[in-house]
């Protein structure tokens, strides 16, 4: 969509970005986790972004005219297996009214100018399993699954 543009987040977006992060179990987590258990560890997250950003991170909301669509939060990490830095898609999350209008591709592609800005070779994310419009939307992206996290609930 030619109207839909991204841009670095100000202090004005945090409530319409803490607010859309609700969405974030939107998909139905998994039966051993509430979705308070996704969704406040990663308020808290974005609440530190607003207070003291961790170095080489970075936060862009998408738009379509005044309409905020979705964020995201982008992140330096090191690779376990070559120790070299990359960039890292920590929180994403579009609005209800949001899907399916190019929104959180808009943000994939602004993740990608900033990890290649920032020199960095790859950009990593994590999904939950169950999460399928994601996993299909980054798919479409060119990511790629890389290793699978295996859960086991003892209680």
């Amino acid at each position: 969509m030619p109207s839909i543009r991204t841009r670095p987040a100000t202090p004005a977006d945090r409530e319409f970005i803490t607010s859309t992060a609700v969405r974030l179990a939107a998909f139905g987590p998994p039966p051993w986790r509430t979705p308070s258990e996704i969704v406040e560890p990663e308020v808290k997250a974005l609440e530190a972004f607003f207070v003291t950003p961790l170095p080489g991170s970075a936060m862009f909301v998408v738009e379509d005219g005044r309409e905020r669509l979705g964020f995201v939060l982008l992140e330096r990490r090191v690779d376990y297996f070559t120790g070299r830095p990359h960039g890292h898609v920590s929180i994403i999350a579009i609005s209800a009214a949001a899907e399916g209008r190019g929104a959180g591709t808009a943000l994939m592609s602004a993740a990608e100018a900033w990890a290649r800005e920032q020199g960095y070779g790859t950009l990593t994310l994590n999904v939950f399993g169950g999460n399928q419009r994601a996993r299909a939307m980054y798919e479409r992206c060119g990511f790629q699954v890389e290793t699978l996290k295996y859960v086991k609930p003892l209680g």
